[in-house]
């Protein structure tokens, strides 16, 4: 199914035009009682008949709502304009909405990348863009909405863990634009066929499922622990080579081994340690002798 555009005329001139036609056949039928003529009489009759017809088909259409049209089970198209309007006679006109909708998403527990139970809810904003697919191509299209909303959802939340601490990876709780923006793209596809158009998605509720909300708490702690450390023994490691390099090339000094390894011991603890350090001060070797 395509949507269309049917036969419709403005309300007020088409109103106008059918009361001078009524008018008309009011005078014909007079004419025909008058003169005796059956011709006239029938036609009077048949333009009575019209009128009241085509007036039975006036409709109003309200600001973002459009009529589909149907005749005898055929769709002939669909009036999305507003005001008041005349369109065929004996047909069945039903009133789908083009507003702006949100839905809301019930919370649901998935398992992400990681194997990880997390709940996850997202709202969903769409309207009606092709109101033959909405109502004939699909059952309910409102429902049908909400069941591919949900199934989506489900299918973005396995696609990538809740949380990493590697700044290259794409996690739901580090990259939410860009995991709402893949759910509105495969949105986008599976709602399609109902004729509709997904405008915007967010996640709205994102976090682990209660049974492990303590022990991955404990466990984002320790992995946060490891990589502060890391980050730490790194900047330690390339600050202790550069005062080393510094002072070599700078003082025309060189360290041997033993000393450079003493130096190296005492930068490297001096820097990590979380700590306040205490220095100690070697004023070289002292021997004591014992007179006699």
């Amino acid at each position: 199914m395509e949507e269309k555009n049917t036969f419709h005329v403005n309300g007020y001139l088409g109103l106008f035009v059918l009361l001078g036609l009524m008018l008309a056949g009011i005078y014909l039928f007079y004419m025909g009682v008058t003169t005796e003529s059956v011709f006239q009489i029938v036609t009077s009759i048949v333009i009575w008949i019209i009128s009241i017809l085509f007036i039975s088909s006036l409709t109003i259409v309200s600001p973002n709502q459009a009529k589909a049209i149907l005749f005898f089970g055929k769709y002939l198209g669909t009036i999305k304009s507003n005001g008041l309007f005349i369109t065929t006679p004996l047909t069945q006109k039903i009133n789908v909405s083009l507003k702006v909708r949100n839905f809301n998403s019930s919370l649901l527990k998935v398992n992400d990348n990681d194997g990880n139970p997390i709940e996850i809810s997202a709202v969903v904003v769409f309207k009606v863009v092709d109101t033959a697919k909405a109502l004939f191509d699909v059952d309910y299209y409102q429902d049908f909405v909400e069941i591919q909303s949900e199934t989506a959802i489900r299918h973005i939340a396995t696609q990538y863990p809740y949380d990493s601490f590697s700044d290259d990876d794409v996690t739901l709780r580090g990259n939410t634009g860009l995991v709402s923006d893949e759910l509105a793209k495969e949105l986008q596809e599976r709602l399609a066929v109902a004729g509709v158009e997904v405008i915007e998605t967010r996640l709205n509720h994102l976090a682990y499922s209660t049974e492990i909300a303590s022990a991955m708490l404990q466990r984002q702690q320790a992995r946060a622990i490891l990589a502060a450390r890391q980050t730490i023994v790194e900047g330690a490691v390339t600050m202790t080579q550069m005062a080393l390099e510094q002072i070599e090339e700078g003082q025309e000094i060189n360290f041997t081994d033993d000393r450079k390894v003493q130096l190296i011991n005492n930068l490297l603890v001096s820097i990590i340690t979380d700590r306040g350090t205490q220095p100690v001060i070697n004023t070289g070797d002292v021997k004591e002798t014992k007179s006699r």
